[in-house]
């Protein structure tokens, strides 16, 4: 049974359940629901509750440990000896997977006899067939090893669906059975419920820490083993970034740091003021049918993929800045040699940007008291004084607050700058010239078919690490700042 078709099997059950146990709790008070100690519902639901719940979580525990399982018994029977030059157990077990694949579908299409394929002596040759026949391709040769770890992958799979269909149901059953024993009026289902409830609720939030802890201890790990390849000095100290694959690479995170700081720094001179300006325009000064024209509008520039403005930036922007800076431009200066650049980048983030500031920061300033307003006005300020000596100080540290987001949202920006900025790592202080910046250069050095064990690919990991301690800077002086001026406003 597929795990589609068991989540509805138990889900039944469930629903079952519901009206079973609400319909024995009131039996057990002669239908009377006065008696009960809880409402009739509240019976139901803990029964659902407990064919559901027990029965999910094992039914998602089993789905993400059994391919792990699978894997590693089925890659138990590839010998280090077929593993050709340059490859891995790790890429031959992605063919394996892709041919298992490929068997099932197969099967399932009555096109193939999976013993005939074990006993034949050619099955590399009859798997190709079949791998053509389904559209499934492997980037290595096949070997007997490899076929024969794809039909173990089959069976285990197999074997595993099986017991996960017996264990689940079994789990859900018992479920079932013991909450309806319990279906009595002097139950108290209310508060049983309510625990589960409290439960789920403690659980949402342990899984948005333990997923932040996750993410935080994959790249610490992953970074200390980079460090075991390559030295910490070159990388937090060197000058140069040139991968190469041969060993004597210069990974310096500094060149790449910069690219990123100076093309955030553009995009935020660009959207700081406009958004803030707009902001309190639309807060403070526009009419009611101009608002609610002005700022849908304004906030559909946020909707827009990322890629768009990538592609904005190349193909329209770009070549702008170069017809004009450009050599035989409208200025004849010189200045820009490619369409790629950080002034291109920096203004299409920035453009990008506007809304987030200009969306928070509005909301923000409608957040002043209007008492406060008024007693500006009181003491004979106009509007303009008010805005600037009252309302901006009140607000500023919420608008400190959007303003380091947009930060942390153009330095971790990535299409823009991969199709605007360009790819070179250097110190550059003309801002028409092509840099790079560090979510770039995390994409090149994962994607491709380099080695994972080598610090020319592991180094992204140290990048990511890098990044998220300069967003976490970040917030952490918008906490101070927001807690500082709340102090005097408060």
């Amino acid at each position: 049974m597929t795990p589609q078709t068991l989540i509805m099997a138990v889900a039944l059950l469930g629903g079952i359940g519901f009206f079973m146990g609400r319909h024995r709790a009131l039996s057990s008070a002669d239908h009377d629901p006065r008696l009960l100690h809880s409402r009739p519902h509240y019976y139901g639901g803990f029964v659902c509750l407990m064919t559901l719940v027990p029965a999910m979580l094992s039914l998602a525990i089993w789905v993400l440990v059994q391919p792990m399982v699978v894997s590693s018994l089925a890659g138990g029977l590839v010998s280090p000896q077929s593993i050709p030059n340059g490859s891995s157990l790790g890429l031959i077990m992605s063919d394996v997977v892709r041919m298992a694949q490929a068997l099932t579908m197969a099967a399932a299409q009555g096109v193939i006899d999976m013993d005939a394929l074990g006993d034949a002596g050619d099955a590399p040759a009859q798997m190709a067939d079949i791998l053509n026949a389904v559209g499934i391709a492997v980037g290595s040769d096949m070997t007997p090893d490899m076929v024969q770890s794809a039909m173990e992958m089959v069976r285990l799979t197999a074997i595993g669906d099986w017991a996960m269909t017996i264990v689940v149901g079994a789990i859900a059953l018992i479920g079932f059975g013991y909450s309806m024993a319990r279906m009595t009026k002097s139950f108290w289902a209310r508060n049983a419920v309510e625990r589960f409830i409290l439960v789920t609720l403690i659980s949402a939030a342990a899984i948005a820490i333990l997923t932040t802890v996750g993410i935080v201890l994959s790249m610490v790990f992953e970074t200390l083993r980079f460090f075991s390849l390559h030295e910490w000095a070159d990388f937090f100290f060197g000058l140069e970034w040139a991968p190469n694959f041969r060993g004597d690479s210069a990974l310096s995170i500094l060149p790449l740091l910069w690219g990123t700081l100076y093309i955030s720094v553009v995009a935020l001179l660009v959207a700081v003021p406009i958004g803030l300006f707009s902001a309190i325009y639309l807060a403070e000064y526009a009419a009611k049918s101009t608002r609610g024209v002005a700022k849908p509008l304004l906030e559909v520039l946020a909707g827009i993929p990322t890629i768009v403005y990538g592609l904005f930036a190349l193909i329209t922007f770009g070549p702008l800045l170069k017809d004009i800076f450009g050599e035989g431009g409208v200025l004849g200066v010189g200045w820009m040699g490619d369409a790629r650049s950080v002034a291109t980048a920096g203004i299409v983030m920035g453009i990008m940007l506007i809304p987030f500031v200009s969306s928070l920061s509005d909301d923000i300033i409608n957040a002043v008291p209007q008492s406060m307003r008024d007693g500006s006005y009181g003491l004979g300020a106009t509007k303009s004084e008010t805005v600037r000596q009252v309302v901006l100080p009140a607000a500023l540290p919420g608008i400190v607050g959007a303003i380091l987001l947009a930060a942390s949202r153009a330095i971790g920006e990535t299409m823009i700058v991969v199709l605007g900025a360009g790819a070179i790592a250097r110190f550059a202080g003309n801002p028409l010239e092509a840099l790079t910046t560090i979510t770039t250069r995390i994409v090149s050095q994962l994607t491709g078919d380099g080695d994972f064990n080598s610090p020319e690919t592991i180094v992204a990991f140290a990048l990511g690490l890098t990044l998220f301690v300069l967003t976490l800077g970040l917030n952490i002086i918008a906490l101070y700042i927001v807690r500082k001026y709340r102090e005097q406003y408060e």
